[in-house]
């Protein structure tokens, strides 16, 4: 690794480091399978970066400390499920120091919406690529022409309702799913703002498997909405546990549209060949969706978990958001029925509230069972990589409620005719 070993020769300056040739080293053979001397010249880069102290913590600086932190989870014997997928990089929760969210909502909203955008076009342009032999990354067991263009139509309606929010809906055009795949790709490109994540830097795929890139895009896809329902949860208990309750029913709505148009992305993550996924799995063992730290947010803010799952390995996964629990983190569940109980919340809020309670609970409750369908066609009776059972994990947890304070069948209508959001 020349280009490294020059940078460290000199002053080591993070603008000026080999990202390009390291990601290069690194998709070369899958980052289970780095070579130790490359890795260990790795660690002397990170050595040299806190030999800076802590008085340089600018921008580039941060990057490339987290950059480090990723490629060497494996190197360091800490590898999991938050370092595989790069939440750092991306700026997505990830552990106990993330900055608690702001009250510029729109602002917020806006960010998830462009970074779920980016993901998925960044995804359907390697397809493209892989496609069209561009690219040599990742390039064994390559799907066939209809898999490219069936993930290039369902990567599209993924984000359709992120585009729609932007106000971009009509942007990416009705042509043939692959014309639009490329067109949204363009698109994308202008939705990163300065200093926003660079996508390159956050795919560091364990083997050299073409689907894992789908694979990771689709679950780092999937970590932006749930960090976006964790925002519109707290608000909607900050709402609820106030003078105007009443204000939970749209931040409860928006939170359920999020899980609903985040149904699409199980449809393309589905369009991953089993025997790939086996192939690459057997190197991600130590790394489970079960250490989301966004999800057990979501559902430990809807209600306080009952003590046997508190104390499961899905809440030891995540130290942090348990200590929360056991401190007595409010939930929309408790909030809820304080404020019916003291009269804060009647009439028409109060239906509503309740209405979008039902909605959000079937909406969960749907992308429960979606999950468990999508993990069994892909890993049958085979144990979880986060030293679970496995499916019968996700069957066990699928039906538990959502709510308790209200029924969690969606209604048909709210008070204004309306179907409820």
């Amino acid at each position: 690794m020349r280009p490294l070993i020059h940078w460290l020769s000199r002053p080591t300056e993070p603008r000026s480091f080999p990202y390009s040739p390291v990601l290069k080293e690194f998709h070369r053979v899958g980052k289970h399978f780095a070579e130790k001397s490359f890795l260990a010249l790795l660690d002397s880069a990170r050595q040299a970066m806190t030999r800076q102290g802590p008085g340089s913590g600018d921008a580039a600086t941060r990057q490339l400390a987290a950059f480090l932190d990723v490629a060497l989870d494996k190197w360091d014997g800490r590898y999991d499920y938050r370092s595989y997928l790069a939440l750092r990089l991306l700026r997505l929760p990830c552990g106990p120091d993330d900055p608690t969210p702001g009250a510029q909502t729109a602002a917020r909203r806006q960010t998830r919406d462009r970074l779920l955008v980016r993901l998925v076009a960044d995804t359907l342009a390697f397809e493209l690529a892989a496609a069209a032999r561009t690219t040599e990354l990742l390039p064994q067991q390559r799907p066939g022409p209809a898999v490219v263009v069936k993930r290039c139509r369902l990567g599209v309606r993924a984000v359709a309702s992120a585009l729609a929010r932007l106000g971009m809906a009509e942007v990416v055009g009705a042509h043939a799913p692959t014309t639009t795949a490329a067109n949204l790709h363009t698109i994308a490109r202008d939705l990163a703002l300065p200093g926003d994540p660079s996508l390159r830097l956050t795919m560091l795929p364990v083997h050299v498997t073409h689907d894992e890139y789908l694979f990771i895009r689709v679950l780092q896809g999937y970590e932006c909405l749930f960090a976006g329902v964790a925002d519109e949860l707290r608000a909607t208990v900050a709402a609820l546990a106030g003078h105007t309750p009443g204000a939970a029913v749209d931040r409860l709505g928006y939170a359920g549209d999020l899980l609903r148009t985040a149904g699409p992305l199980f449809s393309l993550l589905a369009t991953m060949q089993p025997e790939s996924f086996r192939t690459f799995r057997q190197y991600t063992e130590g790394a489970s969706a079960i250490q989301s730290r966004s999800y057990k947010l979501i559902e430990s803010l809807c209600r306080t978990p009952q003590a046997d799952r508190l104390d499961s390995v899905a809440y030891q996964s995540v130290p942090e958001i348990q200590a929360r629990v056991r401190g007595g983190q409010p939930t929309v569940d408790q909030t809820y029925r304080s404020a019916v109980a003291e009269g804060r919340l009647t009439g028409a809020d109060g239906i509503l509230v309740a209405r979008r309670m039902a909605a959000f609970a079937g909406a969960l409750s749907q992308w429960r069972r979606t999950h468990l369908r999508v993990a069994v066609s892909m890993l049958g009776a085979q144990t979880g990589t986060g030293y679970t059972e496995g499916t019968p994990y996700l069957a066990a947890i699928s039906t538990a409620p959502v709510f308790t304070a209200t029924t969690t069948d969606p209604p048909a209508t709210d008070p204004t005719g309306k179907r409820c959001a």
